[in-house]
């Protein structure tokens, strides 16, 4: 478990949560010895995670309505992205995994190295608090970041206000056009208007995504960069 703890550059003070963490629940059902599995801290650690993501891109992206927030939170919290910084930091190499599981191939398998760097995380906050916790879940989201689709980052409404407000008389309004489809899923569809002049039509799930792609179209028109 040393090795473990320098790749995330933290020193427990109680190693027990540490090899708590580690221990999963068939490794705690054969030894039936009153040893815990780390599914408690696994639940803890969603937790955790969420909080430190949801707070990071908050801020980051003010713009963007509750909607996109939750899908950019959900592309960085995945069990993709986890069991990726699981893999990282070889965290299957360190498994209490039983018999049956470990020879199964448990120490790869996504939805255990997706559990366990939860468990972990929530491990280093108990031991060291929320700002250790977030030092390492920010290591991994700011790389994360990098490989998410750009589209859902861009405020596109932001970069034509900017450049329609170099012309005073100039001013921009969102006009909703067409709803169709069920509540649970409906398409929005949004005209922007330079003055009384329609300068972009874009479309989606909310009025917000639907002015979105509006004023991406609108700085295509224009020859913006995007």
């Amino acid at each position: 478990m040393k090795d473990l703890q320098k790749s995330l550059h933290y020193n427990f003070k109680n190693e027990k949560l540490l090899a708590n963490a580690l221990t999963h629940s068939s490794y705690a059902n054969e030894m039936r010895s009153g040893i815990s599995s780390n599914e408690r801290l696994e639940f803890l650690g969603d937790s955790v995670l969420s909080v430190i993501v949801s707070d990071y891109i908050f801020k980051k992206f003010p713009n963007q309505p509750e909607g996109e927030l939750t899908k950019i939170r959900a592309s960085l919290v995945c069990e993709k992205s986890l069991c990726g910084f699981s893999r990282e930091l070889n965290i299957g190499k360190y498994l209490l995994l039983g018999k049956g599981e470990d020879k199964g191939g448990g120490r790869e398998r996504d939805s255990i190295l997706a559990d366990a760097f939860e468990a972990v995380l929530a491990a280093v906050y108990l031991d060291g608090g929320l700002e250790e916790a977030r030092r390492i879940v920010m290591h991994f989201v700011l790389k994360e970041l990098k490989h998410t689709d750009d589209e859902v980052f861009k405020d596109y409404k932001t970069a034509l206000q900017e450049i329609i407000q170099r012309n005073p008389e100039e001013s921009v309004t969102y006009i909703l056009k067409n709803e169709t489809g069920p509540d649970h899923n409906k398409l929005f569809e949004v005209e922007v208007h330079l003055n009384s002049n329609v300068i972009g039509v874009g479309s989606g799930k909310s009025k917000k995504s639907a002015e979105q792609m509006a004023a991406k179209q609108a700085l295509i028109l224009m020859g913006a960069e995007i």
